[in-house]
């Protein structure tokens, strides 16, 4: 039978971009990252002269989905695409993961629904998964009620705060009670 599929947003969940400015979160530590990604955002401008982006991560973090890898397959589901394995996985000590390929980027999506839930579904194939997203809305949760087969758990992170206790004690609970249902 087919593990559940751990959907990792990065920005939101793990880099909780939308905190102060000025105040990093209590258990994160800054880190000044140019990912290519990035550098694309700033066309016609040498790579050179690109501010790095400011990104906060949790190291516990880390340690808590390597526990979850025990339950889940890891993916990462975010526009970091592959680089995440280069930036952000090794501050969290995470293996190199897959990561969920964008045909498109950012284009509107039928229903209401968030760009990358059509996508996620079609991944996830009737494989139950969580997903866990600052984008995430009523829509998203119909959508995969409707064209998913297996379970499916979506937790909105706020952007503010990422990932928090009664996420991951949420995720643990979700993988444990689809039992020999996946």
């Amino acid at each position: 039978m087919s593990r559940p599929l751990l959907y990792l947003d990065v920005d939101g969940p793990l880099n909780p971009y939308a905190a102060k400015p000025h105040r990093r979160p209590m258990g994160y530590t800054t880190h000044r990252m140019k990912p290519e990604g990035w550098i694309a955002q700033h066309p016609g401008m040498p790579a050179a002269y690109v501010r790095p982006l400011r990104v906060w991560l949790n190291p516990d973090h880390g340690r808590r989905l390597r526990e979850l890898a025990g339950l889940y397959d890891l993916v990462w589901a975010t526009t970091w695409g592959t680089e995440a394995n280069e930036f952000i996985g090794p501050v969290l000590g995470l293996p190199e993961l897959p990561a969920v390929d964008w045909p498109v980027r950012y284009e509107a999506a039928a229903e209401d629904t968030f760009w990358k839930t059509r996508d996620l579904v079609a991944y996830a194939a009737g494989r139950p998964f969580a997903w866990v997203d600052d984008e995430l809305g009523d829509a998203d949760r119909a959508y995969v009620a409707g064209h998913h087969e297996g379970s499916a758990l979506l937790l909105h992170i706020d952007p503010r705060l990422g990932l928090l206790d009664p996420d991951f004690r949420a995720l643990d609970s979700f993988a444990r009670t689809l039992g020999g249902r996946t």
